[in-house]
């Protein structure tokens, strides 16, 4: 997707450096080239994104039937506090059988509900200077793609790494394509875009807000963690 298209967390929400001035030696970076990730409920979002999209797909007799047609995965996900599985088990019970173009289709409406309600005024200022300052900006997050994929869009971001609902022919299937993309899952498909690009070497700034981005804040050169923190337009330092 294109625009049109730790090693420590501060406890404080301020960015870890590995120098003085937080500016790594030129050896590092890939001629220079910085990589912003961030999550995106809680962290450029005020709130969470996947229930209230599922709610407006399925209503709330939709999420319930989702859980009932599979007891079996439902109770062993609540029992072993599988939160991957019970969302694949919520997910794709509300999106199975249903058309990928109607989903598609309330998913642009979603988007722009959130982008002109929903979104965190201090990260959005943050997100604005890594493009100003020409970084590449990826958004990795365990939203849903039919909905991320238009708020990239409208945010001008470079690329989209997400949860997938699965796809057969024009229509949802009940279950993820790929793991949900949380914890681990956000670096893999993170270094997996990286190395396709042949950017491995570029600085990474990670921003995120949960237990869910902690391997993506440690993965990071510059990471920033948001929760309860108003965060700075301009990262300590960086002033101009």
């Amino acid at each position: 997707m294109t625009a049109a298209g730790v090693n420590g967390v501060p406890a404080n929400g301020g960015e870890a450096t590995n120098d003085a001035d937080g500016v790594h030696d030129a050896a590092f970076d890939v001629d220079g080239v910085h990589v912003a990730a961030f999550d995106v409920d809680g962290t450029l979002t005020v709130r969470d994104c996947v229930k209230p999209f599922l709610l407006r797909v399925g209503g709330w007799w939709g999420v319930l039937r989702a859980m009932l047609r599979r007891p079996a995965a439902t109770l062993r996900a609540m029992a072993g506090l599988d939160r991957d599985r019970m969302k694949e088990v919520i997910v794709g019970g509300v999106l199975r059988g249903r058309k990928v173009a109607q989903i598609e289709a309330l998913g642009e409406q979603f988007a722009a509900q959130v982008h002109d309600g929903w979104l965190r005024p201090d990260t959005m200022e943050r997100l604005r200077w890594h493009q100003r300052a020409g970084h590449r900006i990826v958004l990795v997050s365990a939203s849903l793609g039919p909905y991320l994929r238009p708020l990239g869009r409208r945010l001008g971001v470079d690329e989209v790494l997400c949860a997938e609902p699965g796809r057969a022919g024009d229509e949802f299937t009940d279950r993820l394509q790929g793991a949900n993309c949380r914890a681990a899952e956000k670096v893999r498909r993170l270094d997996a875009w990286l190395a396709a690009g042949r950017l491995q070497g570029a600085t990474v700034w990670a921003y995120g807000d949960s237990a869910g981005d902690r391997e993506l804040l440690a993965r990071a050169d510059h990471p920033l963690l948001v929760k309860d923190v108003v965060v700075s337009a301009v990262p300590a330092g960086f002033e101009s």
